[in-house]
Order: structure tokens, then C-alpha cells, then sequence
């Protein structure tokens, strides 16, 4: 019973070979930028930029390397690029960390 809810509470984020997958629900034209929390299954990232010409989808890239100290290289946006809801992939990074950076 215990692993299937710690398999729902962490659905966010996925270990892969290379490093981790991570789920992103973004909110564009907040006040600050800033990690949220959870949002489903789902990380809640609140960015100042909008969401016009892919100036978000850069904004969430800068921020997750400045939060996770990895290089802008390292994530690439794999899924739902005009949309809320996005898969990350993130290389040489391990779920722990990733976790212990977000504050998760």
C-alpha cells in the first residue's frame, strides 16, 4: 500500500538513464519567479515572463538551470512546448537532487 501512494505522490518526477524526467505546470506572468510546489502530478513553476514567441518556455529553462545548478543545455523541453504542462528532461542530474533543490 505505501509504495502505490509513493508512486502517485511521485509521478512529477522520473528517474531516467541520462538523469531525470520532470513534469512542469507552468503559470506565465506572475509576480516572481518561483517554484510553487506540487500541482497534481505536476511541479507548479510561476514565471514573470509571458507566454508569447517561446519567452516563457526560455524563462523556465534559465530558472530551472539557476535552481538545479545545471547548465541551460542540460534540459531540453520534450513535451508541451505551447502548453501549461511540460516534460522536462534534465541530464546528469539525479532524482534526489533534483528533488532537494525544489524543496520537494
Amino acid at each position: 500500500m505505501r509504495d502505490s501512494i509513493l508512486a502517485c505522490v511521485m509521478n512529477w518526477i522520473t528517474a531516467t538513464k541520462t538523469g531525470v524526467m520532470l513534469s512542469v505546470h507552468a503559470c506565465p506572468r506572475a509576480a516572481q519567479d518561483q517554484v510553487q510546489g506540487l500541482h497534481g502530478d505536476a511541479v507548479k513553476i510561476r514565471l514573470r515572463s509571458p507566454p508569447v514567441d517561446g519567452k516563457a518556455n526560455d524563462a523556465l529553462i534559465a530558472f530551472l538551470s539557476r535552481i538545479l545548478d545545471v547548465p541551460a543545455r542540460d534540459l531540453i523541453i520534450v513535451a508541451g512546448h505551447s502548453s501549461r504542462h511540460k516534460r522536462i528532461a534534465i541530464t546528469g542530474v539525479t532524482v534526489a537532487a533534483v528533488q532537494a533543490r525544489l524543496g520537494l
